[in-house]
């Protein structure tokens, strides 16, 4: 499993303009294929007399899911070099829609590949991306004389605390990276004398 990938920040749209063709490239995060699917299908709406369509995306922290159209340019022209793109960048769970308008200048298949591929990259820095990483899911249970201080020591060092429910106790969830696990457990027991609880749970994505 990854430690970390990076995806879009927000969705947005960049047009570049290559020997008179416009180049639209409209990004978007994408957590399932059905998403990406839904994504594609409203830029498709919104530019149904365009000349092409060509999409990609990126499904998954391990990539698991790839795939590309050239939506009728020749064949390995757009939607390859829009997936390359996306994976030289580490880019997941992500989708790409490139829009042409044809300008009336042929560009022949090199043309093509660098305008796809150059569109989705200047995309992507235009629009910025973010770094998530894995994250352990943990609770840690004070008692409420201690909770407040538990938490907002938790918050000064950077932890993200996910959640803060109240009971007879207080139970704080919290992400660690994998690799601060027994240092964290060690700082609470000495931060609670010993009286908090800590319970490990599954695994998720926050930011890094």
């Amino acid at each position: 499993m990854q430690d970390e990938y990076r995806t879009i920040a927000h969705a947005g749209v960049h047009e570049t303009e290559v020997n008179r063709s416009r180049f639209i490239c409209a990004l978007a995060p994408a957590a399932t294929e059905k998403e990406a699917q839904d994504f594609l299908a409203a830029v498709r709406k919104e530019h149904a007399d365009a000349t092409h369509n060509c999409w990609a995306y990126v499904i998954g922290a391990d990539a698991a899911i790839q795939k590309a159209s050239d939506d009728g340019e020749p064949g390995g022209t757009a939607g390859v070099p829009m997936l390359q793109m996306l994976l030289r960048r580490d880019m997941r769970y992500v989708v790409a829609v490139v829009t042409r308008y044809y300008g009336g200048v042929k560009l022949g298949a090199g043309g093509l590949i660098r305008a796809y591929g150059g569109a989705v990259g200047e995309a992507l820095d235009t629009l910025g991306t973010i770094t998530r990483r894995r994250f352990r899911l943990a609770s840690v249970t004070v008692d409420h004389q201690r909770a407040g201080k538990v938490e907002n020591d938790l918050r000064s060092t950077g932890r993200e605390v996910r959640g803060v429910h109240y009971g007879e106790a207080v139970t704080i969830e919290i992400g660690l990276p994998d690799a601060d696990v027994e240092a964290f457990r060690a700082w609470l027991a000495d931060a609670t004398a010993g009286t908090a609880g800590f319970a490990l749970g599954g695994e998720a994505y926050g930011d890094a």
